[in-house]
């Protein structure tokens, strides 16, 4: 995990760049990576995230609150398209005020499990963070803008997905759905001098660990690639290899969280 500040600059850093990815674009244009959506409601959905978020964080709030502003297509549908960057960055600035406020100890709720999730204002800073990032992704996609990411941050978004694979809603039995923890179940990611991590299924619940061992299935390619790879991005750098079911199976099982 990165230094809480770090993700108060990072969330305000990728908004900015977000909005140079989209400069003088076609707001109606698709963004086949959120189907359904074009990339106008793409950026109201960034906006409504981070005033979501600060609302949460600003009123120290045990439970949640209405997110309508973050799915609903007409929550922001009154901001005429030339006005969106201005909006976005000054919301992602508040954001990052409202969380410097607070403080990275501050309790407040969030969506996660309080088993893997430390219920604070610690988890809206990374999370925000990573929203931003990949959603600035989505648009670099429709735009033909370079993406590009610190080694840092991509790293630590790897490590914050991870994490989340090791929710109950991620392994426990589903109906008609294959059993996902059995003996030899474990994935190697490799993202070369970035990092390694050893994802293992064989036990009572998932657990993961940087570093190497013995995988039954290896995934491989540059560090953003990888975390591309993992939210169901376009990622043409990696490689996989050995059980290509298992695989399969974790992705399907490990991005429910995506669909939600």
């Amino acid at each position: 995990m990165l230094a809480f500040d770090t993700y108060c600059e990072a969330i305000v850093a990728q908004t900015d760049l977000l909005v140079r990815h989209v400069e003088g674009a076609d707001t109606s244009a698709p963004v086949p990576t959120c189907p359904g959506w074009d990339l106008g409601r793409l950026l109201r959905h960034v906006g409504g995230d981070h005033r979501w978020a600060r609302d949460i964080v600003g009123t120290r709030a045990t439970g949640p609150i209405d997110d309508d502003m973050v799915d609903d297509p007409a929550a922001h549908a009154h901001l005429d398209d030339s006005a969106l960057g201005g909006w976005l960055v000054a919301g992602a600035t508040g954001l990052a005020d409202v969380l410097r406020a607070a403080g990275p100890e501050l309790p407040v709720w969030t969506p996660a499990d309080e088993a893997v999730v430390q219920q604070s204002a610690m988890f809206w800073a990374r999370r925000m963070t990573y929203e931003t990032l990949l959603h600035r992704a989505d648009a670099a996609l429709v735009t033909g803008a370079d993406f590009v990411v610190e080694e840092p941050l991509a790293v630590d978004a790897v490590e914050e997905w991870l994490e989340f694979a090791t929710v109950p809603e991620a392994y426990e039995p589903l109906p008609g759905v294959p059993g996902l923890l059995g003996p030899g179940r474990t994935l190697g990611l490799d993202a070369g001098v970035a990092g390694e991590w050893l994802f293992d299924l064989t036990g009572e619940r998932p657990k993961w660990r940087r570093g190497t061992g013995t995988a039954a299935v290896r995934v491989r390619g540059p560090v953003t690639d990888l975390l591309l790879f993992l939210y169901a991005r376009p990622a043409p750098g990696v490689e996989t290899r050995g059980d290509s079911e298992l695989l399969e199976l974790w992705l399907r099982r490990t991005r429910f969280w995506l669909e939600a």
